[in-house]
């Protein structure tokens, strides 16, 4: 039988320091007159938007702000940011800021034009497809978020539910890296690993993995292993700020087509009962379910050590070992917290946890080696 091959992404993609301060000739370009900006309290008071701001008031183009969205945002958030699109007419959605904002503007635009709601969405390709235009704009090199068909939302204790459709990808993507300037080297850190997991996880997904998501999770990796370090020493290096929104742009598209696993299975609970930001919630988890992982993707896992560690010799076995131990290795070295019981986790919550966990099906089916309840757990007390 011949093998298809389907591959989707964002249609444009702008990479260019200081393009932020110039998204209203962008909207005015596309000709649209009142924007809803999707954002949260934090961007807000860095003051990342005053230049956005101004340029809209130069050009006299309705921006209206909105800043409520949280981390993991509930459903209660998206619906309020789509009840404030509708109130002014927004002809267009900008989202800026990290994962979670980008993940509310998509599903903003998405609803604002639509009759839909959210439970009727709640799935892959449950959606009419019709939606405002949209532009997003990351401010963190982390979820690559800009360049997938996927947005998350929380809708209970534990659960997170998910939207995939083609609708969601933007009409643009903006990379600028001066926005990524004054970021905290905790955040750089987190965000940094969690797009390190999404090449990680897009390169041995048991479905869907193909030559295209390969080459860009292989150079989302190496861009993001060069520079990780770097920029969490150095935060004011735009260039290598610069490479981190890169790698993690490609890595977005690696996974928005050849999806993530357990890792994120795994993280999703902790982001969803205890409001862990999702970089982190993957750092926590990632080595050992690589470890777990082993017996069915050690080859994959060499094949990644290579780039990350390009002197590393031995077996395949032992390369891919030294590849998790690096990874064990560098939330340490960057400061981040490496136990659940660091933030705030007791062994109490570890079953409700693993049954979260077990829910997530769709992202368990992706991973190489199949897990149980009782691996879940077992991975859960070893990183407690």
């Amino acid at each position: 039988m011949t093998r298809r091959l389907l591959f989707n992404t964002t249609r444009s993609i702008i990479i260019e320091r200081g393009a932020a301060a110039r998204l209203a000739e962008q909207v005015q370009s596309m000709g649209h007159r009142c924007v809803l900006l999707v954002t949260d309290a934090g961007v807000l008071a860095t003051g990342l938007l005053a230049p956005v701001e101004r340029g809209f008031a130069r050009l006299g183009i309705a921006l209206h702000v909105f800043s409520d969205v949280q981390a993991d945002p509930p459903e209660s958030v998206i619906l309020d940011a789509v009840q404030a699109a509708r109130r002014c007419c927004a002809d267009c959605v900008i989202g800026f800021g990290g994962g979670s904002s980008l993940d509310a503007a998509k599903l903003t635009a998405l609803l604002a034009r639509s009759e839909e709601t959210l439970a009727d969405i709640y799935g892959i390709d449950r959606t009419n497809g019709r939606r405002l235009p949209l532009i997003l704009v990351p401010t963190t090199a982390g979820t690559g978020s800009e360049v997938t068909a996927v947005s998350v939302i929380t809708s209970g204790e534990g659960q997170k539910n998910v939207v995939i459709s083609p609708a969601l990808l933007p009409d643009i993507a903006l990379l600028d890296a001066d926005l990524t300037l004054g970021l905290p080297r905790s955040v750089t850190a987190a965000t940094g690993i969690d797009s390190m997991v999404h090449a990680i996880e897009s390169f041995t997904s048991r479905h869907l993995k193909n030559p295209i998501s390969d080459c860009l999770a292989r150079e989302a990796l190496k861009l993001l292993a060069d520079n990780l370090e770097h920029v969490c020493n150095n935060g004011s290096d735009a260039q290598a700020r610069e490479q981190m929104l890169i790698g993690a742009c490609l890595a977005g598209m690696a996974f928005a087509n050849a999806p993530v696993a357990a890792v994120h299975a795994l993280a999703y609970p902790l982001g969803a009962r205890f409001h862990i930001p999702h970089g982190l919630s993957n750092s926590l988890v990632l080595a050992p379910v690589m470890r777990f992982n082993l017996p069915a993707a050690a080859a994959l896992y060499a094949e990644l050590a290579a780039i990350v560690l390009p002197e590393i010799q031995g077996t395949v076995t032992e390369i891919a070992h030294a590849l998790i131990d690096h990874l064990e290795a560098l939330p340490v070295r960057l400061g981040l917290p490496t136990r659940l019981r660091d933030v705030g986790i007791t062994l109490d919550d570890l079953d409700a946890l693993a049954m979260d966990a077990t829910r997530q099906t769709r992202l368990l089916n992706n991973n190489p080696r199949e897990l149980t309840l009782d691996d879940i757990q077992a991975i859960y007390r070893q990183v407690f």
